[in-house]
């Protein structure tokens, strides 16, 4: 029995979907907080239980009879999601799970200026000291989080962000891949995996120019300070402790912390890792 936490959200739906592919419905248990909303996982055969890291009571059923369990890491911000993450893994371990695995990134770190890098850290820590077989599945920079920025960009022609630095942009489906070769493939990836990334580093004046070329339109990079940046997205209705957590993304870039790229990605994928230009494509062709 494999367990996927977290298995409605984006991350963790697309795993189990791939799991899908590589072992029968029967052995897959989803951990959700609203089963509901994986119904048609449990049409299709999968376990699905309630399970909520915020509430450890509800994970002994979530997991009951689990030989793995890929603990898709919270998407809480602060202390708590280590806090979360760690609970997760202690139920995991208390089921009897033989094997652990978690999402964690490239960027972990206790000295990380990226919150997450630092949370991350500290599970990592927790995971590798509880005496069964672990992996900690070190993420690339979701590509992803592009989606949050080129619908501006292309309605004013500029991203207008703080200074960043060269980020690991890595696709999602490429992760899941590798996190379901994890499951499926004994020794494809144990312990604290290498950076998972595809090959090439992009700050956001390389965005730019790639989404110029893709729409034909002129993109430009305009660098804002941060205090300036931050001002304005909370004028316009950003929570501060939203927009402070987002520079420290722009913080932990332009120091170089998400400059790291890896073969390892490619190398277990046996192919070419999917490029920064292809997720931008299919961004700008969901825009409006």
């Amino acid at each position: 029995m494999i367990i996927v936490t977290g298995a409605s959200g984006r991350l963790g739906a697309q795993i189990v979907e791939k799991l899908l592919d590589h072992v029968p419905a029967g052995t897959v248990g989803a951990s959700v907080r609203d089963p509901d909303k994986a119904a048609a996982l449990a049409a299709r055969g999968v376990r699905v239980r309630a399970g909520d890291f915020t509430d450890p009571s509800t994970l002994e059923h979530a997991f009951e009879g689990a030989d793995q369990v890929l603990v898709v890491s919270a998407s809480i911000r602060g202390p708590q999601a280590a806090g979360a993450n760690v609970a997760a893994i202690d139920a995991a371990v208390r089921a009897g799970a033989s094997r652990v695995l978690y999402t964690s990134h490239q960027a972990a770190s206790p000295d990380s200026l990226f919150d997450p890098g630092r949370q991350h850290a500290s599970t990592e820590r927790h995971l590798a000291g509880q005496g069964v077989a672990f992996t900690a599945l070190r993420h690339g920079f979701y590509t992803s989080t592009l989606e949050h920025y080129v619908p501006a960009a292309l309605r004013t022609g500029e991203f207008r962000l703080p200074e960043d630095g060269p980020f690991s942009w890595t696709a999602h489906a490429d992760l899941v891949e590798a996190d379901v070769l994890s499951l499926t493939r004994p020794g494809a990836l144990d312990g604290l995996t290498p950076p998972l990334t595809a090959p090439d580093l992009l700050d956001f004046a390389d965005v730019a120019r790639v989404l110029g070329e893709i729409t034909g339109r002129d993109v430009k990079r305009v660098v804002v300070d941060d205090e300036e940046w931050k001002e304005t997205v909370v004028a316009q209705g950003m929570p501060a402790a939203a927009a402070e957590f987002t520079l420290g993304m722009f913080r932990a870039a332009r120091a170089g912390q998400f400059a790291v790229t890896d073969p390892a990605l490619e190398n277990l994928l046996g192919r070419p890792a999917i490029s920064v230009r292809a997720v931008l494509e299919d961004v700008v062709r969901l825009q409006p």
